[in-house]
C-alpha cells in the first residue's frame, strides 16, 4: 500500500478541486491544479508537515492554475509542470501565467510533461496520461489506484469542449481510453464529488457512450 495521504480544498470562484498529494514517509507533497487562494492551500501544505516540491496541472485554465503564482512566491523554488500545448493556448487569458510567471525572481520557467511521462512525489510515483478534448493539453495524472482527471471526466458527466483547445472527438476518445483501464481505481475530478471507474463505467452516459465508440 502507497504511503499517501491526499487532501482536497475546494478554491476559487468556482470550485475548483485542489488536491495535496503527499508522501507520508518522505514527507514531500505536491499540489495539483491549485486553482486560487494561494494563502489557504500554502496553510494546507504547511498543515501536512510535508515540504513542497511541485505543482502539477491537468491543464492550463483559470481556474485551475490561479494560485500558482501566489504558491511559487510563498514556496520557493518550485518545480511547475503543464503539458506544453496548454502553455501555447492561442488566448493567453485561459493561462495566465505567460506572461506572469517570468517577472518572478529567480523563476527559470516551466517544465513540459506528456504522455508517458514519470514524475516522483517523494517516492511516489505519478504517470502522465494525455488526455486531450476539455483542452489540447489536458493530462491525466495516475498515482497508484487513484486518477486525478481534471476537467476531462466527472461524476456522471465530462469536461465542456466549446473553449479554444476543445474537441468533443478527443475527448470521447479519451474518456474511452480512460473507461477501458483496469481496475475499479478512483476517479478525483477537477470539479464535483470523486467516484470510481466502476461507478462511471455503470452509470456515466459520456462515458457509456464513448466506450461504445459513439460522439
Amino acid at each position: 500500500m502507497l504511503p499517501l495521504e491526499i487532501k482536497t480544498l475546494q478554491v476559487g470562484p468556482i470550485g475548483t478541486n485542489c488536491y495535496i498529494l503527499c508522501d507520508e514517509q518522505a514527507k514531500a507533497c505536491a499540489v495539483i491544479d491549485p486553482g486560487g487562494e494561494a494563502e489557504r492551500i500554502a496553510a494546507a501544505v504547511k498543515a501536512t508537515g510535508c515540504a513542497l516540491k511541485k505543482i502539477l496541472l491537468t491543464h492550463g485554465h483559470y481556474d485551475h492554475t490561479g494560485g500558482v503564482l501566489g504558491l511559487l512566491d510563498a514556496f520557493p523554488p518550485l518545480a511547475v509542470y503543464i503539458h506544453r500545448a496548454d502553455l501555447e493556448m492561442p488566448l493567453p487569458q485561459l493561462f495566465p501565467l505567460n506572461s506572469e510567471m517570468g517577472s518572478l525572481p529567480g523563476f527559470s520557467g516551466v517544465n513540459f510533461y506528456g504522455e508517458g511521462d514519470h514524475i516522483s512525489v517523494g517516492g511516489l510515483d505519478v504517470q502522465v496520461l494525455h488526455t486531450p478534448g476539455h483542452s489540447e493539453g489536458s493530462v491525466t495524472l495516475r498515482c497508484g489506484d487513484i486518477l486525478f482527471c481534471g476537467d476531462t471526466l466527472f461524476a456522471g458527466s465530462c469536461g465542456r469542449t466549446d473553449f479554444p483547445g476543445g474537441s468533443m472527438k478527443k475527448i470521447m476518445a479519451s474518456l474511452k481510453r480512460l473507461g477501458e483501464l483496469p481496475g475499479d481505481l478512483r476517479v478525483l475530478p477537477g470539479h464535483m464529488e470523486p467516484s470510481t471507474l466502476d461507478r462511471e463505467r455503470r452509470s456515466n452516459p459520456y462515458l457509456l457512450q464513448a466506450m461504445r465508440g459513439g460522439m
